[in-house]
């Protein structure tokens, strides 16, 4: 089973990847950011306070988070592995995930980190808010979103890095060069 984290800052392309990374080795899709915006257009009170919190650039509460991927997961019982994306973004959330692999009994292979110059993140996630229309793509909750990140969630790449599972992949060029750096870390590690 392989079961990895895809990680980087808002706009580095991650969820790009993902769907990439997801086809070729089969794996079950957790985007925590996707079970949480589909939690929001369904208009529920647990919608309203994820939006209240997300439109403001800050993250959700780690006991949310982790009861919706128990839940994915459950619902997903014959996966060939999993692949988080937006998760963990906190060192709780790392310790969490750990915990939830033991659980699980399996095997957690590590963190692919993309690395993105930050003036290039604003400028993709600016370019992105003007073909989405999402409310998290405006400059100042850009700003806000990578403040948070580099706070909060770059000590999980420390983390990780102390446990020798964190491989960084530069997350520049084009779509095909990115993917490919990605599936050299992973055969490289699994192989």
């Amino acid at each position: 089973m392989l079961n990895l984290a895809i990680f980087g800052p808002p706009g580095a392309g991650k969820g790009t990847q993902s769907g990439r990374l997801v086809e070729k080795y089969g794996l079950l899709y957790i985007s925590t950011g996707d079970i949480l915006r589909k939690e929001t257009a369904s208009g529920s009170e647990l919608g309203q306070e994820i939006n209240r919190i997300t439109s403001q650039g800050h993250f959700v509460s780690d006991d949310l988070i982790m009861r919706i991927i128990r839940k994915t997961i459950r619902e997903n019982p014959h996966a060939n592995g999993i692949l988080f994306d937006g998760f963990p973004r906190t060192l709780s959330q790392a310790a969490l995930l750990e915990g939830l692999m033991d659980e699980l009994t399996t095997r957690f292979f590590g963190v692919l980190g993309l690395e993105v110059p930050r003036e290039e993140l604003i400028e993709r996630l600016l370019n992105r808010g003007k073909v989405s229309g999402r409310a998290d793509d405006k400059e100042a909750v850009i700003i806000e979103r990578l403040k948070e990140y580099e706070e909060k969630t770059w000590p999980v790449a420390t983390y990780f890095m102390e446990r020798n599972r964190y491989y960084p992949v530069d997350g520049t060029g084009t779509l095909d060069q990115i993917f490919n750096r990605l599936v050299s870390q992973i055969e490289k590690h699994t192989c």
